[in-house]
């Protein structure tokens, strides 16, 4: 919330409680001034300290508030101009001319001849109407609404203030049937249409602009807007940013019966035939339109009442309305939520609610003989917030509630029962929920609920302030699990009623609300909200009679993953098949409903949701909107769009490329792999008689066996091989580790261990292959670079008969103690006394010891400990597993992953998008975790975008652990900046409270500024979700304009290809002239290595070797293209050296002006691109390099 501070100046601090009740202590403070002793704080301010923390949390909290309350308020000192306006237009209206009586459709040609259309709401007049309309001067004039009271609050993206002009319209005007088929309404259009015509006379005195607005898009409301145009008059108040609403109301002599308006009541006729039953429907909506024309000003004295009588109410009152202006409940230039758009008047009667109680109800219906009790007048602005958010979390709104009122209930309180949703105001005349949708109404809740976690879950430490109150929570990506973009162009209802049109005010309402309710019917308690939202209302010209309306909306789902995706709907049994709810059951879902007989052996109604894979159970919230809009509201699938489809499409192979494997046959997917997991492991641990220790436990350590794998995990046997291309030959490698028997017989020295792990892999490998056909089992040595003899580098790298690929390793826990001993061989001994003591210890064993310690714990420690947490949050939070592979897909696309950031932070990333900063317990679905893949992706983007590495970011992954519980204070408290290592970002766990694990290769400085400019860049790109033409492919698809060179690879003999973002299957499916020569690119599957892939083992030697000259970028899922960027300092002449660090060349001699210019050197750019196209021959198809 942005905003200009007004201008004050500065007085003299005279403590918290003010200066009139430590008149004598500021005495004294300054006589002490003058001897310069400091005199202590007195009682008082001791109390008003302690109060301030009492009720406003925390004494910083009550600061916060205290900044932002003048800044979301309109600046008095401009308001000037304005009151000058209000003046002469209450003369100018009260000095107008009556007009005699007309038939409606006379007095409406008159004005259209004007330019004026006078916006009669349906049913429009006829040339049949029997009675006329008229014009008088008000009888009364009043400031009404919010801007009265000084409660005004600024909305979202500078609308403007709203300043609300009540006309109370003569008695006279009206008949006592007015109520009927919309005569009031008409007569009301009628009366501000002339003062529309009277304003825009070239002879008004008046540079105004005027237009016709209204709220919520219903035509029955429409005020006048009346805008000032800047001249620099005393009426012209634009640098205040208002707009003036004249709204005609009811006087309280109107000869209309305020009993014939009760919510029971039907006061539309749609036939003249009394045996028609549609005529005998009541019309609560209708009715609360023209109730709504009789409050403007017994709801100013109620607001200035409860200003009055509880100092903090205003303050409330802002915080709360600034509150839902930032989660999109207001009038904003982006969407809102359905039913909330000009619902000022609402907040200030829930607060009511709470200071002044609720009104028993004791009806046969609902009876609240434990009705609300009113809370206390001394509550602070914060108190009577948080008491409102409470409210909005633990309401039932299924429950009539009733604002305690002098006179008791005007109508009785069972005749509500034909609204959704009922909060009656305490002139017991309106309810202010009517018109908001159950949908939105809960969304409401579930935000209250989000916002009280915030509040009470956060330490005192963690200020939530900004999450509540700046933070702009109207993003449709972030908030809503499922977004369906609905284009109402040809939408038509199945069962189209004149009666819903005339109650809801209009079509376009009448099918909004019939889609809300049915799709909220449809999912049931699959959503926790099932939300409608749309552009806020705008003004129109007074040429036009009715509101625009919107020709696309929005619909966002909040899942219950406890119930969202499961596949059957049941109805009512066999036993009930001719029954009115059975009907019922079939006419709803048309098609979709059918008789079946399940495992039970129970016979009912049902609709199954069909899907072929795990990835279209998560659809299946969609196939149901989908289902229901195209059977009751005629839009068809075209005009239906979501993004789950695309999404899932970045994270699964080309259809050409999936389609022979599942010709093929084979078991696919994670489960496929934990199976063949599980397989390995039992034939592990039967080879207890062929090897000297027995197998304790193999654990995996593999994303491909947590699920968190961007693809699902494929076997690649024989048969399959010579099928595929060969750019869809790779076959992935899943690591585990081995854990024997503890015995004595292992030796006490690094080297012989590392020999033993190499006799074991010997033993392994033959038993295994003895044991089970067709099992390929090698022993694998050595590392790309090389490392000392200490170090842990053997491996068994095992291949099963079905083609899944593994690679072992043997922890041994005795490694750890003689690592440590070789790092300190007196660990005894104080650190300060260890320093002036020479060491038995040779300085480059102990550097290698220092090396083979972190790989150890790395390798053997943290990575089966981190494997665990993550596969159980992958069980836990049904959408994590996916989140983790679009948010892995999005780094690997933007050439990140591996290379810079490692798949095991991006998981912790996303951990955090799921537990937030602490673990929120006796919970398993919190409100704000997220319920598909999508929103978590939108989640974890957030994060990098707005996040402050260098502050850290802590992650409770381990909170189920007993050990993590003992550590996590600790955790949390000892957060630092990252020190000298190469990564710079520091992400901490209860177990690796440095935060650099995962992260101390990477990624570095210049590295973690680019992620969080392409962060940037796409949430900005995801911003179109809201306007047309919002493409997801478009989030990963990598920017090359800032590299300096760009190395081209042949994607034809790349393994990895079909996994390119953007693969083309023409490099898989070209057909040449001869049949023999299209198998030139199909492989012998004997020739097929596990976890080969040249173009990473070239980027690899390529980081290696060129580590000093330049920084190299790459995507390991099929990249086909290298970018590096040389580093800026070797552009700069320098003096000749010896081992440099890099190819050099004499400067040019145009280059060196100066003699001393001429002996030194400057990076050979030609000379290593050169190098580079050789390292990569046959590989490399071209360098570019970029200016």
């Amino acid at each position: 919330m942005d905003g200009e501070s007004d201008e004050a100046e500065e007085d003299t601090w005279g403590g918290i409680g003010g200066n009139v009740e430590n008149a004598q202590a500021q005495k004294s403070r300054e006589d002490g001034a003058h001897s310069k002793t400091k005199v202590p704080p007195t009682a008082q301010e001791l109390r008003s300290i302690r109060d301030a923390t009492d009720l406003y949390r925390s004494s910083s909290f009550k600061l916060q508030i205290d900044a932002l309350l003048p800044n979301v308020r309109p600046k008095q000192s401009r308001s000037t101009q304005l009151v000058h306006f209000l003046h002469s237009l209450h003369t100018f209206i009260l000095s107008l001319n009556p007009i005699p009586a007309k038939h409606p459709l006379e007095a409406s040609r008159e004005l259209k001849k004007k330019g004026i259309c006078v916006p009669y709401p349906l049913p429009t007049p006829s040339e049949d109407t029997n009675w006329k309309v008229t014009f008088e001067p008000p009888t009364d004039i009043i400031l009404a609404g919010s801007w009265a009271n000084e409660m005004s609050v600024k909305s979202k993206d500078n609308e403007p203030f709203r300043v609300d002009l009540a006309l109370i319209m003569p008695a006279s005007l009206f008949q006592e049937k007015d109520y009927l088929n919309a005569r009031f309404l008409h007569k009301r259009a009628y009366y501000l249409a002339v003062i529309n015509s009277a304003l825009s006379a070239k002879d008004s005195g008046y540079n105004v602009e005027c237009l016709y607005g209204t709220i919520r898009g219903d035509p029955r409301l429409t005020s006048l807007v009346v805008r000032p145009k800047p001249d620099g008059s005393q009426n012209d108040f634009t640098k205040l940013n208002a707009e003036v609403r004249i709204i005609p109301t009811l006087p309280s002599d109107s000869p209309i019966p305020i009993n014939r308006l009760s919510p029971s009541r039907a006061n539309i006729r749609t036939s003249s035939s009394s045996e028609d039953s549609s005529a005998d429907l009541a019309t609560p909506l209708y009715n609360t339109t023209i109730l709504t024309a009789t409050t403007p000003k017994s709801h100013l004295l109620r607001m200035n009442a409860l200003k009055k009588l509880v100092p903090a109410f205003s303050d409330a009152l802002a915080l709360l309305r600034v509150w839902a202006n930032q989660r999109g409940y207001g009038q904003g230039t982006r969407l809102c939520v359905r039913g909330f758009d000009g619902t000022g008047m609402m907040w200030g009667v829930l607060l009511d609610l709470l200071i002044s109680g609720e009104e028993p109800v004791n009806t046969a219906v609902s009876r609240t003989a434990n009705a609300r009790k009113p809370l206390g007048k001394g509550l602070s602005s914060y108190q009577l917030f948080r008491a409102a958010l409470d409210f909005l979390a633990r309401h039932d709104f299924s429950r009539p509630t009733f604002v305690k009122s002098e006179n008791g209930h005007r109508f009785p309180p069972e005749e509500y029962g034909v609204h959704d949703a009922v909060l009656v105001d305490a002139t017991s005349t309106v309810n202010v929920f009517a018109g908001i949708p159950l949908g939105s109404l809960e969304l409401l809740k579930y935000d209250a609920t989000l916002t009280l976690e915030a509040l009470n879950d956060a330490a005192l430490s963690v200020d939530p302030f900004d999450e509540v109150f700046m933070r702009d929570h109207r993003d449709l990506q972030t908030r809503f699990d499922i977004v369906l973009r609905v284009d109402l162009t040809s939408a038509k209802l199945r069962n189209p009623s004149i009666r819903d049109t005339l109650e809801h005010g209009s079509q376009y309402n009448a099918l909004l609300a019939s889609m809300s309710s049915n799709l909220r019917k449809a999912l049931g308690n699959r959503a926790r909200a099932v939300v409608m939202l749309h552009p806020t209302g705008q003004s129109w010209p007074v040429s036009q009679m009715h509101p625009p309306n919107h020709p696309v909306v929005y619909v966002g789902l909040i899942l219950d993953t406890e119930h969202a995706f499961r596949l059957v709907d049941h109805g009512p049994s066999a036993e009930e098949a001719e029954t009115a709810v059975a009907k019922n059951f079939r006419e709803f879902w048309g098609d979709k409903a059918e008789l079946r007989r399940f495992k039970d052996g129970s016979i009912s109604e049902s609709v199954v949701w069909e899907v072929k894979t795990a990835d279209e159970r998560a659809h299946i919230p969609f196939f149901i909107c989908r289902h229901i809009l195209q059977l009751h509201h005629g839009i068809p699938a075209a005009e239906l769009q979501h993004w789950q489809a695309p999404f899932d499409a970045v994270v699964r192979l080309p259809e050409s490329i999936t389609s022979l494997y599942r010709s093929a046959k084979l078991d696919l997917g994670f489960k496929a792999a934990l199976g063949a997991f599980d397989q390995l492991v039992k034939s592990i641990k039967a080879l207890d008689e062929e090897i000297p220790l027995a197998v304790l436990n193999v654990s995996p350590v593999s994303e491909h066996l947590r699920y968190t794998n961007v693809f699902a995990p494929t076997p690649l046997p024989t048969s399959l091989a010579t099928a595929l291309p060969r750019c869809a030959q790779y076959m992935p490698v899943m690591d585990i580790i081995i854990e024997f028997e503890k015995s004595g017989r292992w030796p006490d020295d690094l080297r012989a261990i590392q020999k033993i792990k190499l006799a074991f892999f010997e033993r392994l490998a033959t038993a295994l292959m003895h044991q089970t056909p067709g099992l390929k089992a090698n022993v694998v040595v050595g590392e790309t670079k090389p490392v000392s003899e200490i170090q842990d580098a053997a491996q068994l790298e095992i291949v099963t008969p079905q083609g899944w690929a593994f690679s072992a390793r043997i922890w041994h826990e005795r490694e750890a103690t003689l690592l440590d001993n070789t790092i300190d061989d007196k660990p005894h001994i104080p650190k300060h006394v260890k320093k002036n003591l020479p060491s038995s210890v040779d300085p480059k064993e102990r550097h290698d010891a220092i090396v083979a310690k972190e790989i150890y714990t790395r390798r053997f420690i943290h990575a089966p400990r981190h494997h665990r947490a993550i596969a159980a949050l992958c069980h836990r939070y049904t959408a994590y597993a996916g989140t983790v592979r679009l948010v892995k897909r999005w780094f690997a696309s933007h050439w990140l992953l591996g290379s810079h950031v490692t798949p095991e932070v991006v998981e912790l990333l996303c951990a955090r998008a799921f537990l937030g900063g602490g673990m929120i317990s006796g919970s398993k679905s919190p409100a704000h975790v997220p319920g598909t893949k999508e929103r978590g992706f939108a989640r974890v983007i957030e994060l990098l975008k707005d996040w402050e590495w260098e502050n850290g970011l802590f992650v409770p992954l381990y909170g189920d652990e007993e050990t993590a519980a003992e550590n996590k204070e600790t955790a949390v408290v000892e957060i630092v900046s990252a020190g000298p290592k190469t990564g710079v970002w520091k992400v901490s766990t209860e177990f690796d409270r440095d935060g650099h694990m995962w992260t101390k290769d990477g990624p570095d400085a210049v590295v973690a500024r680019r992620i969080r400019a392409l962060a940037k860049a796409t949430w900005g790109m995801a911003q179109k979700i809201e306007h047309d033409g919002y493409d997801v492919l478009t989030l990963f698809s990598h920017p090359t304009e800032h590299y300096d060179f760009i190395v081209h690879l042949d994607p034809s003999i790349l393994p990895r290809y079909c996994q390119n973002v953007k693969a083309d299957p023409s490099v898989w499916l070209h057909k040449g002239k001869y049949a023999n020569l299209q198998q030139a690119d199909v492989t012998s599957g004997k020739d097929i290595r596990a976890g080969f892939d040249p173009a990473l083992l070239l980027f690899k030697d390529l980081s290696s070797i060129y580590r000093d000259t330049f920084k190299i970028f790459y995507d390991p899922l099929g990249g086909d293209r290298f970018g590096a960027v040389w580093d800026p300092s070797l552009k700069q002449p320098r003096p000749f050296r010896v081992l440099g660090g890099f190819s050099s060349i004499p400067q040019r001699k145009e280059e060196a002006s100066k003699e001393k210019d001429k002996g030194l050197v400057t990076l050979n750019v030609d000379a290593v691109l050169a190098e580079i196209k050789r390292l990569g021959l046959g590989l490399i198809t071209s360098i570019k390099q970029q200016v």
